[in-house]
This record gives C-alpha cells, structure tokens and sequence, in this order.
C-alpha cells in the first residue's frame, strides 16, 4: 500500500496510439463458471478470471450481475456490472478486453496504449498512474493503476466524478488480454486516498488477484 500511495503524483505522457474502437457488434457474453472462476471463450482463446470482488458465497456468480459483450474484427470486449447498474450508471466494473495479436505488439505496448487511452478522459492536473510491483520484461507486467480525481470537462454526463482502475495483462502466443476493474464516484484528490471512492487496500488486493489468478490460453 506504501507502494501505491508514492505512485500518486507520477504521470505519464507516452506517445503510443491508443487500441482501436470496438465495433459495436452486441451478443450474448460466452462466459461461463468453472472452479469458481468464470472462463470467457472468445476469438480462439479462453480467458479465466476470478469471480467479481463484490459478490459474497457460493452463489453462481452470473445470475447476479448484468453484463454486456461486443465481439468484431479480431476483439472481444467483456463488462461485468453489479446487478441493477450498467454502461451508464455504473459504480464498479469488472471487464476483460481480448485482441487478437501473433506477437506484432508486446504487452508494454498494450499498457502504454491503455495508459494514452484513459489519460485523454480525465483532467491532467488530476491524472495518475502507478505500477504495483516490478516488470519482468515486455512481456510480463505488473498490474497497472490508473487515477483520475476527475472526468475531462468534454464528458459532459461525468461531470462531478472521478474514477480509480487497475488492469493486468495476458498473452497468449496469438492473442492478449487486459483484465480490469474500475470504481466510479464524486471527484476527488488524486494525492488525498482518503477521498478515493475506494480504499486503498480493496484496490491493491484487486490489481494482485488479477495479476496472480487471471490467465490466457488458446483453445483447444
């Protein structure tokens, strides 16, 4: 947590394109429960992740919280939601994102697209992000955190918020996943985690489970 709380006032400014736009190609999610975990079957690939942070028992986890998939030109983008929330309205997602990539890109690359990304949706003086934990090269990354005390002033229906993520990241021989989770509320100060619409603790043990129990495999 020290770890986290000394990355607040780093920011990166990378010139790295930011991922292309999903179409919005909308079906069923292919996700399903298995060993308490949920699997997601997408674009040759099985991606296994762990069950969302919000629910409690072991009740099935997918009956209680809404999602929403797209699918089309060699991407999978999975959002899990709390039951009763969604795209608009949410307080706390949970997604994982797949791309289909023989090796062209190395995980760093997808890190500092997503980095890009996130940075264009929030106010700069109010932007950050931290790594928790040490790279062991390109292709194998520390969970990424992302700050942001409040929404660029474009985002017209996010005035007023701000929003903490954490994401990790997967690679198969033919594809790469980013696994995610981000929490939504009032703006805040980026250097005050008191005022963070989430401890400090609940997002760090999020980033190492995503780290520690998600993984990417192609299919069989």
């Amino acid at each position: 947590m020290a770890q986290l709380r000394t990355a607040l006032s780093v920011l990166f400014v990378l010139g790295v394109a930011a991922t292309p736009a999903l179409a919005q190609i909308r079906s069923e999610a292919p996700v399903v429960e298995a060993d308490g975990m949920l699997v997601l079957d997408a674009l040759g690939h099985h991606l296994t992740m762990p069950r969302p942070d919000w629910l409690s028992g072991d009740e099935a986890a997918l009956g209680r919280v809404e999602t929403s998939y797209l699918a089309e030109d060699g991407q999978a983008l999975l959002e899990i939601y709390p039951k009763g929330e969604g795209e608009a309205l949410w307080t706390t997602l949970y997604g994982a994102r797949i791309s289909r990539d023989e090796n062209e890109r190395t995980l760093a690359d997808y890190r500092a697209a997503l980095m890009v990304l996130h940075a264009n949706s929030c106010k700069p003086e109010l932007t950050g992000f931290f790594q928790l934990g040490q790279d062991n090269g390109d292709n194998d990354l520390a969970p990424l955190g992302f700050v942001c005390g409040a929404y660029a002033d474009q985002y017209r229906n996010f005035v007023g918020l701000g929003e903490i993520m954490v994401a990790s990241f997967q690679r198969s021989d033919t594809g790469v996943a980013i696994i995610y989770q981000e929490w939504r509320g009032k703006s805040f100060n980026p250097a005050d985690a008191k005022t963070w619409p989430v401890p400090t603790g609940v997002v760090q043990a999020r980033a190492e489970q995503l780290k520690a129990e998600a993984a990417l495999s192609k299919a069989d």
